[in-house]
């Protein structure tokens, strides 16, 4: 089984407000971005391949919406709250939070937890607290993942070093793993290794026996679990990366990175079809 995620961030966001939506009225951009995907990810077998394509909430609906009956296409969100409601429990008192039954009851399947950007962020929260615990993050993402499969989503579980982590990463990678996956049913997560240290600007990706190394890694600690290489999968790394036999796919974000950037869903379709090569 391959697995390609698309993470969508913010990019729904227009050029004059800074973003890098050029495709489609920002009321429409979900709908727009499934309706002129589906028809040729449709094409691939959904018992061989799962695509999955995670989007800011004001968006889900509306990429729901356009799935059409059989569908290989699945709509995620993007990570979800640690509590939620239950039947004679707490029925809603979540203000600014979307829980997993919120997502699964309008139509989601997936989320991603653990991002890069939000582990900066949940440590900038506990900073500010004066707390320095990066197994804090780890053990509130983990009360994230329960609660998502709870309502009956599969997990993306992202996990990464940063450049002052790297010299040990294998010890905090076997945190994240073993804090952020402990008492988890592994048949509904699938793991992204983010290089954090590679993301960016001018800087090096890992190349293929880095990413190789970690992937073999990370499939002894959580005993198999899938892999993909979530630093970014694009046209121009994709061939190297469908050669790692540990690596089972991919996430993407943009698909252009120079000139008019921004995420564009022709050359989303032609990094599947590199990665795929077919």
């Amino acid at each position: 089984m391959k697995y390609i995620y698309l993470n969508l961030k913010r990019f729904d966001i227009p050029t004059k407000y800074g973003g890098v939506n050029r495709i489609a009225d920002p009321r429409e951009w979900g709908e727009f971005i499934v309706s002129h995907t589906q028809k040729a990810v449709n094409l691939y077998n959904k018992n061989e391949l799962e695509f999955v394509m995670f989007l800011p909430e004001a968006h889900l609906i509306g990429a729901i919406k356009a799935l059409e009956d059989g569908s290989s296409l699945e709509i995620g969100s993007q990570s979800i709250y640690r509590e939620d409601t239950a039947v004679g429990g707490n029925f809603g008192a979540f203000t600014a939070q979307r829980t997993g039954n919120a997502m699964k009851a309008i139509g989601c399947t997936s989320t991603i937890i653990g991002h890069c950007e939000e582990r900066k962020d949940k440590t900038g929260i506990l900073t500010e607290a004066g707390i320095t615990d990066t197994d804090a993050v780890n053990r509130i993402l983990n009360k994230e993942i329960k609660a998502a499969i709870a309502a009956g989503l599969k997990v993306l579980y992202c996990i990464g070093e940063s450049m002052d982590e790297q010299v040990n990463w294998q010890e905090v990678l076997r945190k994240q793993l073993e804090i952020g996956l402990d008492g988890v049913d592994m048949s509904r997560v699938t793991i992204a290794y983010e290089p954090i240290w590679a993301i960016g600007p001018g800087k090096i990706p890992p190349d293929k026996e880095y990413i190789k190394k970690i992937a073999k890694f990370v499939k002894e600690v959580t005993k198999g679990c899938p892999v993909v290489y979530g630093g970014g999968l694009k046209t121009d790394n994709a061939n190297m990366l469908a050669s790692i036999s540990e690596i089972d796919g991919g996430l993407i974000a943009l698909t252009r990175f120079q000139g008019e950037i921004g995420f564009y869903p022709e050359e989303y379709l032609e990094i599947i079809k590199t990665y795929l090569g077919k």
